[in-house]
């Protein structure tokens, strides 16, 4: 996936996002994900999303919860980057790599 920023005004990487990233929400200057998945599937997406995040240099939160895992993508004080956008599109991936096996 690739997303052209250029021109736009910041609050507009998160319009974005939440277009191109079915069941992400917006939450301030972050967006989220709440996946339903057992601990398995939470294990194999975590690793996965690690060498993603690792490779872009960012870090997301991911939080397991009973039966489903929450992860947010973003900071509170800065704008979402293209970076972190293309991360969560990544993980998107991931997600369904992890869950159609």
């Amino acid at each position: 996936m690739r997303v052209l920023f250029t021109g736009r005004a910041k609050g507009d990487y998160l319009s974005d996002a939440l277009t191109l990233l079915s069941g992400w929400v917006r939450e301030g200057e972050r967006i989220s994900r709440t996946l339903v998945i057992d601990d398995a599937q939470h294990a194999a997406l975590t690793e996965r999303v690690k060498v993603v995040a690792d490779a872009l240099h960012l870090r997301p939160e991911i939080n397991r919860l009973p039966d489903q895992t929450r992860i947010r993508v973003g900071h509170v004080d800065a704008p979402l980057s293209d970076g972190e956008v293309l991360l969560a599109a990544r993980i998107e991936d991931a997600y369904r790599a992890v869950t159609e096996s």
